[in-house]
């Protein structure tokens, strides 16, 4: 009998899993190892976390590798060590880190108020080491290659950002809390810091303890995962790495329908915002929006 290839081999759970990622291992090793351990024909993640951060990690198997768009929407807060007086080629501890000021005489006041000009809707420019497309070329390979150019600042959101804690000295070090939107760079942010204080700054420790709902507290190590049993046995329903969306129920003959994409009415008529449609069993179907002049509730994302 020949070997099953892994087309007619049986796929894993569609859902997502809340990882505690370690450091040192960058989100994509991440999800590789998770491949490698369930099998899965479809193994993604939802925003990236440099190696040397930690942290909230969510990976999506199978169906929902397809909502990772949709995660990216969703706020995330960070705590981070901004390590001043200093800074580095790559904005954070990658790199070599050069004295830049004395940090000495800063006060708790200080760089709180500094702090306090990061919240809101900002413009940022993105560290010089990123993934970031200058002339159609990612910055960090012209920056490796010797050529660094500097990616044009963008807006960001910045819905909180408040000092924890402080420690003074010629080697002074703010730890920060900040909660933002999708794009935001915590090395841009611990450069600019630094600068506005006028001492340098780079990012050192990084945590990321939230991702929507998702919390570093829930969060899985992968040391703890044995294999595809144990995954399965944490994985959480698609739907909640979703922003906040109306919810239809479908009965078993429009759940059919829109499988095939077909559009279907649905009572309540749903109102003019993105959609999720869901089966009887309160499982996730699919995405989609309403039409308002046939008064149907229209697939745009089917899920298996």
């Amino acid at each position: 009998m020949p070997p099953r290839s892994s087309a007619d081999s049986p796929r894993f759970a569609t859902g997502v899993l809340n990882v505690d990622k370690p450091a040192g291992e960058s989100s994509f090793s991440v999800v590789n190892r998770l491949r490698r351990l369930t099998g899965a024909h479809r193994v993604g993640h939802a925003g990236t976390l440099d190696p040397l951060a930690t942290g909230v990690l969510p990976i999506l198997f199978e169906s929902a590798t397809r909502l990772a768009e949709f995660a990216l929407k969703l706020r995330k807060t960070y705590v981070a060590d901004v390590h001043l007086g200093f800074v580095t080629a790559t904005d954070d501890a990658e790199a070599d880190a050069e004295p830049a000021g004395d940090p000495g005489p800063l006060t708790v006041a200080e760089v709180e108020s500094a702090l306090a000009e990061f919240r809101g809707r900002i413009l940022q420019r993105p560290p010089t080491y990123s993934a970031v497309k200058v002339e159609g070329k990612r910055a960090y390979r012209l920056a490796r290659q010797g050529e660094p150019a500097e990616p044009a600042a963008r807006e960001v959101d910045v819905y909180s950002a408040r000092l924890l804690e402080f420690t003074p000295g010629a080697h002074a070090v703010a730890r920060v809390e900040v909660e933002c939107g999708s794009g935001t760079y915590l090395r841009a942010i611990a450069r600019d810091l630094g600068a506005r204080l006028g001492v340098g700054g780079y990012l050192g420790r990084l945590v990321r303890t939230a991702y929507g709902p998702l919390s570093i507290g829930d969060a899985v190590r992968l040391d703890d995962l044995a294999g595809a049993v144990a995954v399965r046995s944490r994985l959480l329903p698609a739907e909640v790495i979703l922003p906040d969306m109306e919810r239809v129920r479908l009965n078993v003959e429009q759940e059919a329908q829109v499988r095939q994409g077909r559009a279907v009415r649905v009572v309540p008529e749903p109102g003019p915002g993105p959609i999720r449609a869901h089966d009887t069993e309160g499982r996730l179907v699919a995405l989609g929006r309403t039409d308002p002049l046939r008064r149907t509730f229209v697939p745009e994302k089917v899920l298996s």
